[in-house]
C-alpha cells in the first residue's frame, strides 16, 4: 500500500492555493472545477509521491473543518536550509528542536492552522 493522497481542510481555496504553490513551494498537480458546486485542487511536496487535496464540493472532505489537520510531516535534507528557505518566502516558522540522534524539527502554519513539521533525520532505527 502506498499512501498517495492527505485531504487538508480549509476556508479559502484560492488563499491556500497561493500559500502552498508560493509560499511552500509545492508543485500544483490539478485545479479542476468538475461541476458548478465541485472544485478540486491537488498539490505536491516537491520530491514527494505523496500529495496533498483541498476544495469544495467533495462530502467527505468539504465537511472537515478547517485547521484541524496537525504535525503533518515534511521530511527534508537540511532544517536550517529548509526553515532558511520558508522564512525567505514570508513563512513563520518555529524555532529548531533536536531529540539527539534521532531528528530535528520545525513547525508551522497555513492561513487555517493546519500545523505542518520540518522534519530532519539524523538516525535511522535498526530492525
Amino acid at each position: 500500500m502506498k499512501l498517495a493522497l492527505v485531504p487538508i481542510p480549509v476556508a479559502d481555496v484560492d488563499r491556500a492555493k497561493t500559500f502552498y504553490t508560493e509560499k511552500i513551494g509545492f508543485i500544483l498537480d490539478h485545479d479542476v472545477r468538475a461541476s458548478d458546486t465541485m472544485r478540486v485542487v491537488q498539490l505536491t511536496p516537491p520530491g514527494s509521491a505523496c500529495s496533498i487535496v483541498m476544495g469544495t464540493g467533495m462530502p467527505e472532505i468539504s465537511s472537515m473543518i478547517p485547521g484541524t489537520v496537525k504535525a503533518l510531516h515534511l521530511v527534508v535534507a537540511d532544517i536550517a536550509e529548509a526553515r532558511a528557505e520558508l522564512q525567505s518566502r514570508g513563512v513563520e516558522v518555529g524555532g529548531i528542536q533536536e531529540f539527539p540522534g534521532a531528528m530535528k524539527c520545525a513547525y508551522f502554519r497555513d492561513p487555517d492552522s493546519n500545523s505542518w513539521l520540518l522534519q530532519e533525520i539524523l538516525a535511522v532505527a535498526k530492525q
